[in-house]
């Protein structure tokens, strides 16, 4: 009897012995499976334009990838880009840019680096078109001279283009007049004649091109078969300090791309979302060609057209524009 007793007593503080190892079991499982709470993500706030160049950033914020890879993103549209170097470090961690702009903001003494590639440019798959009127007998770029252009910013990527493909057509810089309108402007600007060509964007060119319009080309392309167009920057003290806020934002970048690509419906669903546009037109943009890698190399090209153009005269390392 008293054998049986005590073997009763040691069976039963096994049984609860195994029942508490087997409760924290499953509550450390819990932890390691739960989903992360918002006081486990890093808060990142960061700028876009609305137009198809900055979707994957949408896909990740709204598909819930800057969650998985431990980001808690806030994104705020902007429409100008030569103003957001000098918002970084301090508005926002992540704004997009171009060349031009990072370039420019760099020398003007502006601390910031190129963290993340975004757009490019190539002939299979053009953005820009510099376009005319159908019944123009504006045929090439040698015609130019003396005529009007229409563009959406002085300063900005695309006139920088153009400027670069007059020169190399021998056409004087100085014999033609550039105008700021707005993308949704160029048409109306265009049609009544105030200006003789407009350097258009997705999804404005093509709007233009299905009336009728003809396009002389994509002046990107003029500084090379495949260029850098869009990409994203930080201050680069802030950026050096997060290493690994920066490779999760690239990470949600590329997943994002691949989820675009399998389901190119639901990324055209949030197009419409973030830029507002009408579903007709969302169907028809075109996506941009997505690279999320950088080298020396994408800058130096644009310096060297800069320099060409005298936009800028003091020497500059490419090296220095992208995060090490």
């Amino acid at each position: 009897m008293r054998i049986g007793f005590w073997g009763d007593r040691v069976a039963r503080k096994l049984k609860r012995s195994l029942a508490g190892l087997i409760a924290g079991v499953v509550c450390i499982a819990a932890e390691l499976v739960a989903p992360a709470t918002a006081a486990d993500l890093t808060p990142v706030r960061a700028a876009y334009i609305p137009v198809v160049s900055w979707l994957p950033a949408w896909v990740a914020k709204d598909k819930g990838i800057f969650e998985k890879n431990g980001l808690d993103v806030t994104l705020s549209a902007t429409q100008n880009l030569s103003v957001l170097p000098g918002t970084l470090g301090r508005q926002f961690d992540f704004a997009p840019s171009t060349p031009p702009d990072i370039i420019k903001a760099v020398l003007a003494g502006i601390d910031v680096v190129a963290i993340a590639g975004e757009g490019i440019e190539t002939k299979d798959n053009p953005s820009t078109h510099l376009i005319v009127r159908k019944d123009s007998p504006i045929t090439g770029m040698q015609d130019l001279k003396g005529k009007v252009i229409a563009t959406p910013t002085l300063g900005a990527i695309i006139h920088v283009s153009v400027l670069h493909d007059l020169k190399k057509n021998g056409i004087d810089l100085d014999s033609i007049r550039a105008v700021e309108v707005p993308f949704p402007n160029m048409p109306d600007q265009l049609k009544a004649g105030n200006v003789d060509v407009v350097e258009a964007l997705e999804p404005f060119a093509g709007q233009l091109l299905a009336a009728g319009n003809r396009s002389l080309g994509d002046p990107l392309l003029s500084v090379g078969d495949q260029v850098l167009y869009t990409f994203w920057i930080s201050e680069r003290k802030w950026a050096t300090d997060n290493h690994a806020v920066v490779e999760a934002w690239v990470a949600s970048l590329e997943q994002a791309k691949q989820y675009m690509d399998a389901n190119p419906q639901e990324a055209r669903a949030i197009l419409a979302k973030y830029t507002k546009l009408p579903e007709p037109v969302v169907q028809k943009i075109p996506f941009v060609t997505y690279r999320f890698s950088l080298n020396a190399q994408d800058f130096a090209v644009w310096v060297n057209v800069l320099q060409e153009l005298g936009q800028i005269a003091q020497p500059l390392d490419e090296n220095s524009l992208v995060l090490k």
